[in-house]
């Protein structure tokens, strides 16, 4: 299956950027409702709150190495789409790869199933690109990053 991938540089080590991939989400993407802290969590990220969601479950977790979500619940609700769209991260899965050389840490995520023929392809890639590309690089070497921030 294809993915969308994207890679970034971080000054973080390696424990860091892991730290922000399974418990650190509200600091770069958005707050979820669970950890991921062990294989088979599952933690819930929405957008806004009581619009649309996802759930993921942590399927392979090596830490300051490797981070494997799988989508298992899906609502992605977005104005003027079709009713398809809601559902069309179900079953991909969001992988994170996790390199430190030289105190750089290189970090490459791949959404297995996020493709150029689903319907929300432009919205989801400009998605992953103000959240993982610009907001976590943000975190990862300032410390603040620009997350979605919800009142719930």
């Amino acid at each position: 299956m294809t993915a969308f991938s994207r890679t970034i540089a971080v000054k973080a080590d390696a424990k860091a950027a892991y730290a922000a991939l399974t418990n650190g989400f509200k600091h770069w993407w958005t707050n979820p409702q669970g950890t991921i802290q062990q294989v088979g969590d599952r933690a819930k990220f929405g957008f806004p709150p009581g619009v649309s969601f996802w759930t993921f479950e942590a399927v392979k977790l090596v830490p300051e190495k490797y981070v494997e979500l799988l989508c298992v619940e899906a609502s992605h609700k977005h104005e003027g789409q079709p009713k398809e769209i809601e559902t069309e991260w179900l079953g991909t899965r969001v992988i994170w790869s996790i390199e430190e050389t030289d105190g750089t840490t290189t970090i490459t995520m791949r959404h297995v199933g996020l493709t150029p023929d689903l319907l929300c392809f432009d919205i989801c890639v400009a998605g992953w690109d103000h959240f993982y590309t610009d907001s976590l690089r943000a975190y990862l070497n300032s410390g603040a990053g620009t997350p979605h921030i919800s009142n719930s």
